[in-house]
């Protein structure tokens, strides 16, 4: 029979290995804790019910077999890796594309595996401020991707902004609109990102108007980092709209096939939208460039007006110093230096040069 002692390390060992060896990771969280919504749609309408990822597409497909049109659209919010592949193996999506929808910071793009269209677009969201001085971020980013097929839409967002609740509100509410199928839900999405898009550059031009204001206004200071911030903004931004353009134009080109030609016309007018935020962000760029230069060059005619201001007060010094210096030299023969009135004559001197330049660079505006 083994001793204790002998015993003892292997016991220890298995014990502390029990905690150690329990992998979290292998813990998977269920789809459902990432799904905002899960919705069946027949006919345009929406059915009543709650449905799994898995039962919405069975009963999507039970009804194409009976031959009313339908699909399921899908919201996730951040899904993990196991969630996002669950929803995959379901929906049949690319493993490339699923793996941007979960590790998420994409550039904006439009992209085909087979009957599938993959769409990213950037969130954005205005932070309100007081002021410049209190705030480090004045837009916030986020994404949204989009996988549709031809009776599917899943949806996964990222951010804590950018929700979607409202576009679901207005679809439910639209049966005509969901009858035009999965893309048409694409365009609702696309258009209410855009939308925000304009909205947000209607906020910041009221930024860069103040900013303009402050620059070219005489009396108030002018602090170059705040324009700086507003540019890397407005570069943010740029980076989230610009992208987009190109590929919507594609949209009503390249994907005939998937893509009816009702849907195409609705994506033509988002496309108009997208192209309108470009150009104001553009301008913005060029607008907050000039205000970068115009605000340099404030400082630098500031620092003119203080070099001569300091120049001008050192020139009325330097006459009372100078003669002070040379009494203070104790030669013997010196002018007044036996004279009664002399020291009281030497302050008039002083005096009447030290109010003479005064005056001198007062009328030259040194002063």
């Amino acid at each position: 029979m083994p001793s204790f002692r002998a015993l003892q390390p292997s016991v220890l060992k298995a014990s502390a290995r029990r905690p150690a060896e329990a992998d979290f990771h292998s813990i998977h969280v269920p789809v459902a804790r990432a799904m905002v919504d899960c919705g069946v749609y027949a006919d345009g309408a929406r059915l009543p019910g709650k449905y799994t990822h898995g039962g919405a597409l069975a009963k999507v497909r039970e009804l194409e077999a009976s031959g009313v049109p339908a699909f399921v659209w899908i919201g996730l919010h951040e899904p993990d890796d196991h969630q996002m592949q669950a929803v995959a193996d379901v929906f049949d999506l690319h493993e490339l594309a699923v793996e941007d929808a979960v590790h998420a910071h994409q550039r904006p793009k439009l992209e085909r595996y087979d009957d599938t269209l993959f769409l990213v677009l950037k969130t954005v969201n205005y932070v309100e401020h007081e002021s410049m001085a209190k705030v480090r971020e004045i837009v916030e980013t986020g994404e949204i991707m989009i996988f549709v097929g031809r009776d599917f839409v899943v949806t996964v967002r990222h951010g804590d902004h950018g929700g979607l609740a409202s576009v679901r509100k207005h679809m439910d509410s639209a049966p005509s609109n969901c009858r035009l199928g999965p893309y048409a839900v694409m365009h609702a999405i696309a258009d209410h990102v855009v939308d925000s898009y304009l909205d947000v550059t209607d906020l910041v031009e009221n930024d860069i108007d103040a900013m303009e204001e402050n620059v070219f206004s005489p009396d108030s200071a002018t602090d170059i980092e705040h324009i700086y911030l507003m540019k890397r903004e407005v570069v943010e931004l740029r980076r989230a709209v610009s992208p987009l353009a190109k590929d919507l134009e594609r949209m009503g080109t390249d994907y005939n096939d998937l893509v009816s030609k009702e849907v195409r016309r609705y994506m033509r007018d988002v496309l108009d939208h997208t192209m309108k935020a470009s150009d104001r962000i553009a301008s913005y760029d060029e607008v907050l460039s000039s205000l970068v230069q115009a605000a340099v060059g404030k400082v630098s005619m500031q620092q003119n007006t203080d070099m001569r201001k300091i120049s001008a007060w050192v020139a009325i010094a330097a006459v009372p110093t100078a003669i002070a210096g040379i009494y203070g030299m104790n030669f013997e023969h010196m002018p007044e230096l036996k004279q009664v009135w002399g020291y009281p004559a030497v302050l008039l001197l002083m005096l009447t040069v030290c109010t003479t330049l005064y005056f001198t660079f007062r009328r030259n505006h040194w002063l």
